[in-house]
């Protein structure tokens, strides 16, 4: 089923309309809604997920990644092993898509943090900024709703070569969700995306696989590195 997400909070307007307009996006009200991609092209990767989870026990009070393939990608289990991880991402997801199947990826894991990384590819399909916020904020807020609330450290969408073009609106996507980490609690911004930019300000291309977009090793060593504090803080009973 095709969904079409809008704007419902008038207060979210309001803080819209404030804040985009220090960017220059002008006003929210007036922004293009696009029709979300069909969530069932990932039913067969959902359908993985639910088979794993048939024949596995998954850990408890676990760091849970989720998000698109630079989630999906990512060695998490390996890269911190002295945490109880979950790897819940599929490639070319939006941050619709994980709204769809929120309860298949996120609430039966009952997580203690949540790490998000998602609105890559939104972007590049072209939802605006506005859109893609309150997809983000309607993720939060089901994760508040749910039976045991986690922390979310958001991953803000990364400076790549091969959509650089877009950088601008990612980085005003970013600039939303980290204004709003800054007023919420359980919302933490980690700044992966700022030490993949060189000197001159374009993306570092030595942290890059071949096509441009994903994360070569040296990459995910540098996102390893941002993230790795932040987890210990997560597991203060286990970081000592």
């Amino acid at each position: 089923m095709r969904l079409l997400r809008t704007l419902r909070s008038g207060s979210l307007i309001l803080f819209l309309g404030g804040f985009c307009g220090s960017l220059g996006l002008g006003h929210p009200e007036q922004s293009i809604t696009i029709a979300d991609p069909d969530p069932n092209r990932f039913q067969q990767a959902i359908e993985s997920f639910q088979r794993w989870d048939g024949k596995n026990s998954f850990p408890s009070e676990a760091a849970l990644f989720v998000g698109s393939s630079s989630i999906r990608l990512w060695q998490t289990h390996d890269s911190f092993p002295q945490h109880p991880v979950i790897n819940r991402g599929f490639g070319g997801a939006h941050i619709s898509d994980l709204l769809h199947f929120f309860e298949n990826i996120v609430g039966k894991y009952r997580p203690v943090v949540i790490i998000f990384y998602a609105g890559d590819n939104d972007i590049a399909a072209g939802k605006p900024v506005t859109q893609v916020f309150a997809d983000f904020r309607e993720f939060m807020d089901r994760v508040r709703k749910g039976p045991v609330p986690a922390n979310v450290l958001y991953l803000p969408i990364k400076p790549s070569l091969s959509r650089w073009r877009f950088w601008p609106t990612m980085r005003a996507v970013n600039d939303l969700i980290r204004e709003y980490a800054a007023n919420s609690a359980d919302v933490h911004y980690v700044d992966v995306a700022t030490p993949m930019l060189a000197r001159d300000g374009a993306p570092r291309a030595a942290l890059f696989a071949d096509d441009g977009l994903h994360l070569n090793a040296n990459g995910y060593q540098l996102w390893n590195e941002v993230l790795h504090p932040h987890l210990e803080s997560a597991f203060p009973a286990q970081g000592k």
